[in-house]
């Protein structure tokens, strides 16, 4: 199972809303330690959402690999127009096989 930061993000973002709710809620019965956790909570979680929404860190690609990555697309587009070309191929051997039948005069 995959990590999914669009799934997560607004999840962070609710529990962050839902603890800044409990805030109020906790400092009414004056209950400062009880709300001093909620305060924290409601941090924490929206640090976490701001993180989430930037995303992971893009790393660079040392010179090497980034010419190992260019030498792979250009090999995925050559692939591509091969698997074009056969597919054009069979089209034209198949139509070859049944040929139409004229009828006589």
């Amino acid at each position: 199972m995959t990590f999914k930061p669009a799934i997560w993000f607004p999840i962070a973002l609710g529990l962050s809303a839902l603890n800044l709710v409990a805030v109020g809620f906790a400092m009414k019965p004056l209950e400062p330690m009880h709300a001093t956790m909620h305060a924290g909570l409601a941090l924490a979680f929206g640090l976490w959402a701001q993180r989430l929404r930037q995303g992971p860190p893009r790393r660079e690609l040392s010179p090497p690999l980034a010419s190992l990555e260019a030498q792979v697309e250009d090999l995925r587009q050559q692939l591509s127009e091969t698997q074009e070309r056969l597919d054009f191929a069979e089209r034209m051997l198949a139509q070859n096989r049944n040929p139409r039948v004229e009828p006589r005069r």
